[in-house]
C-alpha cells in the first residue's frame, strides 16, 4: 500500500490523528531548537536527521560516533532512555523524578527544559570509564 493512499484514509477517517501527531511534532522541533540554542550549538541542526544526534551526543559529552548505537535494533532503545537520562543531566536534573520524567513524558519534558528560564546548560556528563593503563616500571618512585 503506498504511504499517501494510506494518509488520505486516515485523514478521511480520523483527521484528528494526524493533526495531533502533527503538533506533537511540531513540538519536537521547537524544543530542539531551544534546546539547543541554551547549548550553544547551531539550530539548523534540529531540521538534519542525522546531525541532530550528534549535536546531541556534543551536549552530553559522548563521542559522536555514539550516534551510530541508534541503528542497531535492540540497543537503540536502552540507548534512547540513557541519552535522555543524560540530556536531562547536562541540564542539572539529576533525580530519580526527572529520569522518570525524561523518559516518559520526553517530548513534554524537553520542551520544559527548553523553554524554562531556570534551566541552564550545565555541561556534558558523559564520563568514559575506560582510564588508561599506566605501566609499572619498578624501582621508580
Amino acid at each position: 500500500m503506498n504511504l499517501t493512499i494510506a494518509l488520505q484514509e486516515v485523514w478521511a477517517k480520523q483527521p484528528h490523528l494526524i493533526l495531533i501527531g502533527g503538533f506533537i511534532f511540531l513540538i519536537g522541533f521547537v524544543s530542539k531548537m531551544k534546546l539547543f540554542a541554551k547549548a550553544n550549538q547551531p539550530l539548523a541542526a534540529a531540521f538534519i536527521p542525522v546531525w541532530d544526534l550528534i549535536v546531541i551526543m556534543k551536549i552530553i559529552g559522548r563521542p559522536a560516533k555514539h550516534a551510530w548505537y541508534f541503528a542497531l535494533p535492540i540497543l537503540n532503545i536502552f540507548f534512547g532512555f540513557k541519552v535522555l537520562v543524560q540530556l536531562a543531566q547536562s541540564f542539572g536534573k539529576r533525580t530519580y523524578t526527572d529520569a522518570f520524567l525524561a523518559c516518559f513524558f520526553n517530548v513534554f519534558y524537553v520542551l520544559n527544559l527548553a523553554l524554562s528560564y531556570d534551566e541552564e546548560y550545565v555541561g556534558p556528563v558523559y564520563q568514559d570509564t575506560i582510564e588508561p593503563v599506566v605501566p609499572v616500571v619498578k624501582g621508580v618512585a
